[in-house]
């Protein structure tokens, strides 16, 4: 019996996601389609239902629906409830769980390249809904956050989550500093370059040990990751984010291991233009 999978947002005519899905299922000749709905942000609860009655197993969630769609389901995992985010939706035994994937896989998608993660320090831009998980799962991981954001009332809000969490953070202003010299993990969650703009502030001055990370794929190279480069840094995308999170999220669903070569080379198809632009 083939079985049904989603992803909803709003916009959603660009999203990676079915490619990344459905070659993962064509790979291990699953009988699984996996489809993209836009969904507006007043129609969200009519799409929770509508996906419920036509029978899919599951369904991912991504902008602007991630916190909205909490009060539409049933139970929540532990990651979930700590994020206070949703990306990923099962519906197992007739219930419909909430699950966020985004923080793990972040961390999986640097994993290889930071050389372990306890005692270090790492520096958020944003404190959004994307910087919420992965800063959870980097303090879980034993890091030291410093949260810098535009409204530092929402930066401050972020740190007390992670304090509660035992995790140790603190915030600041949405500019450079000191922090640029003593840095070991540098992560872009905010929209700025997004549409090939500069970035607000210089990251002249930053330790050149550090590995940078705009979680922006498209543009392929933002001008933020741009001038990292040129301070000698270690630079990555937001692809290898979008990879994991779309494994961890396969692997809640149907259990097992993802086929992640296969949905890493789909991704790379669909982005080959972007990609030897840069290249």
């Amino acid at each position: 019996m083939e079985k049904h999978y989603a992803v909803i947002g709003h916009p959603i005519e660009h999203s990676l996601s079915p490619a990344m899905h459905n070659a993962g299922y064509q790979a291990l000749e699953l009988d699984i389609e996996y489809q993209r709905f836009h969904v507006e942000p007043d129609r969200l609860t009519e799409a929770v239902e509508g996906l419920w009655a036509l029978g899919f197993s599951g369904w991912n969630v991504t902008l602007p629906h991630k916190e909205k769609i909490i009060s539409l389901l049933d139970t929540l995992t532990p990651q979930a409830r700590r994020a206070g985010a949703v990306n990923t939706v099962k519906i197992y035994e007739g219930q419909k769980i909430g699950h966020n994937t985004d923080g793990d896989g972040f961390v999986r998608s640097i994993e290889g390249e930071l050389n372990g993660f306890m005692g270090k320090k790492a520096v958020l831009l944003g404190a959004g809904g994307a910087a919420k998980g992965i800063a959870i799962a980097l303090a879980e991981q034993g890091m030291h956050l410093h949260i810098l954001n535009r409204t530092t009332d929402k930066a401050e809000a972020l740190v007390q989550v992670i304090q509660r969490e035992g995790g140790t953070a603190t915030s600041g202003v949405f500019a450079p500093g000191d922090w640029l010299g003593d840095v070991d993990l540098l992560v872009q969650t905010t929209s700025a370059g997004l549409h090939g703009e500069p970035f607000p502030f210089s990251v002249q001055g930053i330790s050149e040990q550090a590995l940078v990370v705009d979680i922006i794929f498209n543009p392929w190279e933002t001008s933020f990751l741009q001038e990292a480069k040129q301070q000698g840094c270690r630079t990555l995308n937001g692809l290898g984010m979008l990879l994991y999170q779309g494994a961890l999220a396969w692997e809640f669903w149907l259990g097992g291991q993802a086929p992640v070569e296969a949905m890493h080379k789909a991704l790379q198809e669909q982005l080959s233009p972007r990609m030897s632009s840069k290249a």
